[in-house]
């Protein structure tokens, strides 16, 4: 399956847009990362794309990776030391319920901005815009196949 059978270009742009929404009001930062396949330990494969992606370069370690293998039917939502300090414990598996659940119903991109809104308000309620606020990271969805 090709990215644009899975995410339609117009849906990849709803993903940035809803990104660049969240991070309007947080000094986080959101990355959405796409791949066809992943080996049996998505948490592991996420983790190295979090690594390559060099999300821990952020400031305030608040960096936010939603991670998918389209093919293999898994995903993960990992957060950097910084967020996971403060989120409630629970926090990202409620995350994960909710692209869940619109991976099941054919609707990877809703899913995404559902998660990526309420990550964002997350990062703002704990890392609120500052006045020398700098994107960090790229908004860009990052693929590989």
């Amino acid at each position: 399956m090709r990215l644009d059978e899975f995410i339609s270009i117009p849906d990849q742009g709803r993903v940035v847009d809803a990104i660049g929404d969240a991070e309007k009001q947080t000094s986080g930062e959101i990355r959405v990362h796409l791949t066809p396949k992943c080996g049996n330990d998505v948490m592991k494969d996420a983790a190295k794309t979090f690594n390559r992606l060099e999300m821990f370069k952020t400031r305030h370690r608040n960096g936010v990776l939603i991670y998918v293998a389209f093919e293999s039917r898994k995903f993960a939502i990992l957060g950097d030391a910084g967020i996971n300090a403060v989120v409630p414990e629970n926090y990202w598996e409620q995350e994960k319920d909710t692209l869940l659940e619109h991976l099941k119903a054919g609707d990877p991109a809703t899913g995404m901005c559902k998660v990526i809104a309420s990550v964002g308000e997350k990062l703002k309620a704990y890392f609120p815009c500052e006045e020398d606020d700098v994107n960090e990271l790229s908004n860009e969805i990052s693929y590989e196949d």
